[in-house]
């Protein structure tokens, strides 16, 4: 699967290891992560080694599809969700 604007994913290296993030946007090789509690919107994560984990059908990954303003306390409801949700899946 091709990591996408607005999937969310999860870091696999560094000190964000574990993390969940939506990505925001491409740059050639790397990605703009954002989660709205470390890695705010108004300054992304740039990184390159994530896995993806889902393609979000949430009302934030359609913002950011469609580059509407989306806040901090969105993405990080929305992660929060995917999280709460997909608990008993992994690990």
């Amino acid at each position: 699967m091709d990591i996408a604007k607005s999937n969310i994913v999860r870091s696999v290296a560094g000190r964000d290891a574990g993390s969940y993030f939506f990505v925001l946007a491409t740059e050639e090789d790397f990605l703009l992560l954002a989660d709205g509690k470390r890695r705010r919107i108004e300054s992304p994560k740039r990184a390159r080694h994530v896995q993806c984990v889902a393609e979000s059908d949430s009302a934030v990954a359609e913002k950011i599809r469609s580059s509407e303003k989306i806040t901090n306390s969105e993405l990080r409801r929305a992660i929060a969700a995917y999280v709460g949700g997909n608990q008993d899946q992994e690990g």
